[in-house]
């Protein structure tokens, strides 16, 4: 590539070069102390732009908007179907902004741009098209009841109120889209801070909300690190965390809005079990089970990344992906031919090289992949044989594009059960065979939010998404996403 603008839209290349400011109460303004903060293209490591750095004082003020505009109703207060067309109309300009978006996304978070645009961007706008035909849907129910006398006893569902959403850095826009939409649905307010790492996507959403006639004060975007994180999960304001990232932060959010008992909902670490048996279809087998971790350079959560393979297949197995693995192109997510691209950033790089090499030392063996030279924070994808369960890469969640593959011999369900959660994570798992019992049976043992047969990380706006154990608490899409957002209120009225 000669430059990144060379392959960038002049849109983008517009975007690019503005001055992004936070997003308060409807205007857009500069951080209380004027700090700025540099984004960085994780393919070139180059500065590409620079968004506004925020601190406690800007978060005051944001929460303040988004009460004022949670309490005087402008947005819960609309009738459903106003909502709805709303949502209706970000979902309409999200696919007019799809190429902005998608570049936006691939320069600040690496994924190739195809996947980005066909997968990450039309996902998100279905979600705010799912979401919008539930605000008109939230409803209670008349009770019958016990009590002395004659009562009209009925429920309610209120929204939660004003909810803080904190941000992933991979997948940008589709983590925006897939909070923001269910708590808009349910009259809350929000402030959204994206990822420190990958912000621009969520800057430009700003225009869409102006466009699209979102009220003033409903949707508030802060930029900025850990720090404005912390001052929302600590502010005393808001009603609702709603957070995707790794466990220990989420530890650490559940014991800061004890202060008043706000509530939350976390999406966090995965290790998630794939288990390939004897009679699997092997020609979709092994690429499914390979992007399973490759996918977006094995920045997901649901990551394939413990490999089980019946010993009637492992060797075939582990030549396939291997072959399969040695086949992506690494390069710029603009670049067209790219396959596979960079880890989000330096910091993630090391960290995900540190797990690397501690498998090796502990005894892993590399069969392809492994580090690379050159600019940009790129990792081959890398496939580990005779993992065992005391190893690093068994246990931590690597976030990178590294399978630790592992044999096994007996076929019994609760036994294989047993080892497919042997781990403190319960989000994803996959099961890979043409025996249809077998798979339901072992579905049903293994302790996960998520079980795909036969495929792996697909999903939908009605498909409920969340965790067991420490993968988090709560689920994301369908219909559990709603009730995240809302409260139960109960009426009871003595007709005596």
């Amino acid at each position: 590539m000669d430059t990144v603008l060379d392959h960038v839209s002049a849109e983008t290349r517009d975007f690019l070069g503005q001055k992004h400011q936070l997003f308060i109460g409807g205007e857009s303004r500069d951080a209380v102390e004027g700090g700025r903060r540099d984004v960085v293209d994780p393919a070139t490591g180059q500065v590409i732009s620079n968004v506004a750095d925020a601190t406690a004082a800007d978060v005051d003020l944001a929460v303040a908007a988004a009460r004022t505009a949670f309490d005087d109703g402008r947005w819960s207060g609309l009738k459903p179907n106003e909502r709805m067309k709303i949502m209706w109309r970000v979902a309409e300009l999200i696919d007019e902004a799809a190429v902005e978006l998608a570049e936006l996304d691939v320069l600040d978070e690496g994924s190739p741009y195809g996947v980005v645009k066909n997968f990450y961007i039309s996902l998100g706008a279905d979600h705010f098209r799912y979401f919008a035909g539930w605000a008109n849907k939230i409803d209670g129910s008349t009770l019958p009841v016990n009590m002395d006398g004659d009562w009209h006893v009925y429920t309610t569902r209120e929204p939660v109120g004003v909810v803080a959403q904190i941000l992933p850095w991979n997948v940008p826009f589709l983590m925006l889209a897939w909070k923001l939409a269910p708590a808009l649905a349910a009259g809350c307010t929000v402030i959204v801070k994206p990822a420190e790492d990958t912000p621009l996507s969520a800057m430009r959403f700003v225009e869409i909300c102006r466009k699209a006639g979102v009220p003033d004060g409903v949707v508030n975007i802060v930029t900025g690190d850990g720090r404005v994180g912390s001052a929302l999960v600590d502010h005393n304001d808001v009603d609702k965390i709603g957070f995707t990232g790794s466990t220990a932060t989420g530890q650490a959010i559940v014991r800061a809005a004890s202060g008043n008992l706000k509530r939350v909902s976390l999406e966090l670490g995965g290790k998630s079990p794939v288990f390939v048996f004897p009679d699997a279809d092997l020609e979709s087998a092994i690429p499914g089970v390979a992007e399973a971790v490759f996918l977006n350079s094995g920045q997901a959560c649901t990551a394939g990344s413990r490999l089980y393979i019946h010993e009637d297949v492992y060797e075939e197995v582990l030549a396939g992906v291997a072959a399969y693995s040695e086949k992506l192109k690494l390069g710029h997510g603009l670049d067209a031919d790219t396959n596979m691209g960079p880890i989000v950033s330096e910091k993630q790089y090391t960290r995900v090289t540190g797990l690397l090499d501690a498998g090796v030392a502990e005894g892993a063996k590399v069969v392809t992949g492994g580090k690379t030279d050159g600019e940009g924070y790129f990792l081959k994808p890398t496939l580990l044989r005779d993992v065992t369960p005391d190893m690093t890469v068994y246990k931590q969640e690597i976030f990178g594009p590294v399978i630790s593959a592992m044999k096994f011999s007996d076929d019994n369900i609760e036994a294989l059960a047993k080892e497919a959660n042997n781990t403190e994570y319960g989000l994803g798992a996959s099961i890979w065979t043409k025996d249809l019992s077998r798979a339901h049976k072992f579905a049903a043992r293994i302790r996960a939010g998520i079980v795909w047969v036969n495929t792996h990380n697909q999903s939908d706006a009605n498909m409920p998404w969340g965790g067991y154990k420490q993968s988090g608490w709560g689920r994301e899409m369908g219909k559990d996403a709603i009730e995240m957002y809302t409260e139960t209120k109960s009426v009871a009225v003595n007709l005596d």
